[in-house]
C-alpha cells in the first residue's frame, strides 16, 4: 500500500503544530531516500514542518518504493 510512516520531532506534535486532520499533505521525498530520513511535509494551509521517516531498514525502502510489501513479494514470486 505504499503507506509512509512518519514521526512528529521531539517537542512536536498535531496540536502543537496547529493541524486540525482537515488538512491535505504533500510530503517531499528524494530519489535517493534513506533508513530514518527527514522529510519535509507542508499542508495545504501553508504550514510547514519536519518528520522522521520511520522506514527503520533497507528492505523497508524498496517496500516502499514497489508501494507495499504485498506487491513487492508478488514481483518477486513473478520473476
Amino acid at each position: 500500500m505504499g503507506i509512509l510512516p512518519l514521526q512528529y520531532e521531539s517537542g512536536q506534535n498535531a496540536e502543537s503544530l496547529g493541524l486540525t486532520g482537515k488538512e491535505l499533505f504533500s510530503i517531499e521525498i528524494s530519489e535517493d531516500f534513506k533508513v530514518g530520513q527527514t522529510v519535509q511535509v507542508t499542508t495545504n494551509t501553508g504550514i510547514k514542518f519536519f518528520t522522521k521517516a520511520r522506514i527503520d531498514t533497507e528492505p523497508e525502502i524498496e517496500y516502499y518504493r514497489d508501494g507495499g510489501i504485498l506487491i513487492y513479494v508478488l514481483k518477486k514470486l513473478m520473476k
